[in-house]
C-alpha cells in the first residue's frame, strides 16, 4: 500500500507557515498521526507522540536530511515503540477486555478497503498479539509500504532482520485477521438494518443479522459499568442489545474506516459500537465505554450536531 493516512478531525501538530521544517511537519502530519496510531491503538497517545516527534524534528539540521518524510517517520516509529511498552506495562493490569481507542474517521476511509482494515477494531486487536518490533515492521511494511532500509533505520535492525521480521508478523497476522472484505455499500447497508433492529429492540431482527458464533467485547476500563468476559454466543448477545433501543440515541457513524453506531445518554456520549462483518453477517461487536476513551470522539461528534 502506498502512503495514505487515517483522516480524522484532530489538529494535533503546529500550524502551517512559512519555514520549512513546519510545513514538512504539516505535510506528512496525517501519515505519522496513523504509524501512531496503528502502533499503540490510541488517539490521545498517537497526539502525544506526534508532539515529541515535532519537538525532535523543529531542532534537526534540514540541510542534513537526505529524505524528510523518511527521517520523520522514523522519529515517530522510534517515539512509538518506546510509548507501547510502556502502554503493556499498564494494560497487564487493565481492568476487564482492553479495546482500541475509537477513531472517528472520514467517508474517504471507509471507501478505501485496504486502508479501513488496517485501523479497524478487528485488526488492531491482531496487532495487540505481535511483539512491538514486529508492530512496528508491520504496520510499516504492509500497510505504509516502507522499504526494508527505511524500515531498519527506524527499529535500528539490520534490513536482512526487518525481512524476517516482516514475514514472521505477517504470517501471524494472516492466520488472525478478518475473513472477509465487505464493501462500503454492503457495510452501509448492515449498518441500517442494525441500527434499526437495536432501536426497536428485535429480537427476531438481530437474529438475522449476528452470526451465531459472535462475540461482544465490551471496554470500561473498570471505570463505567461492562462485561469483564466477552460475551460469546447470539444468544447472550442479543439479551444485551435487547437493552439498549429504550435508554439511549443511536447514530450510525464510521469509526476507524467500518460501520458504528454511537450511542448518547442524556445528552452525552455513552458508547462507541464497533461492528465487524464477515459473509455478510456480524461477526463482532467491539462497546467502548471507558470515558478515558471517548473524551476525544465525544468532542468531534458534539461539534457535528
Amino acid at each position: 500500500m502506498t502512503e495514505q493516512s487515517a483522516h480524522t478531525d484532530g489538529t494535533t501538530g503546529p500550524s502551517s507557515g512559512p519555514d520549512p521544517a513546519t510545513e514538512t511537519f504539516v505535510a506528512h502530519r496525517n501519515l505519522l498521526f496513523t504509524v501512531a496510531y496503528e502502533m499503540l491503538g490510541s488517539a490521545a497517545d498517537a497526539e502525544d507522540v506526534l508532539q515529541e516527534t515535532w519537538l525532535r524534528w523543529a531542532g534537526v539540521d534540514l540541510g542534513a536530511v537526505r529524505d524528510r518524510r523518511a527521517y520523520l517517520v522514523r522519529i515517530t516509529t522510534r517515539q512509538a515503540l518506546t510509548r507501547l511498552r510502556t502502554l503493556r506495562r499498564r494494560k497487564e493490569s487493565y481492568v476487564g477486555p482492553w479495546l482500541p481507542e475509537p477513531l472517528l474517521t472520514a467517508p474517504d476511509v471507509a471507501e478505501d478497503v485496504e486502508l479501513a482494515d488496517s485501523v479497524s477494531m478487528a485488526m488492531l486487536l491482531v496487532l495487540e498479539t505481535l511483539a512491538p518490533t514486529e508492530r512496528a515492521v508491520f504496520v510499516l511494511r504492509e500497510v505504509f509500504d516502507l522499504a526494508y532500509d527505511e524500515i531498519a533505520e527506524a527499529v535500528d535492525k539490520t534490513p536482512a532482520a526487518v525481512r524476517q521480521i516482516a514475514h514472521r508478523a505477517r504470517a501471524h497476522v494472516a492466520a488472525r485477521r478478518p475473513r472477509e472484505t465487505v464493501s462500503p455499500d454492503r457495510a452501509r447497508d448492515a449498518l441500517t438494518a442494525f441500527r434499526q433492529a437495536v432501536e426497536t429492540g428485535d429480537p427476531r431482527g438481530l437474529l438475522d443479522l449476528i452470526a451465531p458464533d459472535v462475540v461482544l467485547l465490551t471496554d470500561g476500563g473498570g471505570i463505567v459499568r461492562a462485561a469483564l468476559r466477552p460475551v460469546v454466543g447470539a444468544a447472550e448477545v442479543i439479551r444485551v442489545l435487547e437493552r439498549i433501543g429504550t435508554s439511549v440515541s443511536v447514530r450510525p457513524a464510521q469509526i476507524n474506516g467500518h460501520p458504528a453506531l454511537l450511542l448518547h445518554r442524556g445528552g452525552e456520549l455513552d458508547t462507541v459500537i464497533a461492528l465487524r462483518l464477515d459473509a455478510g453477517l456480524v461477526t463482532g461487536l467491539y462497546a467502548v465505554r471507558n470515558p478515558e476513551k471517548l473524551s476525544r470522539i465525544g468532542r468531534e461528534t458534539a461539534m457535528s450536531r
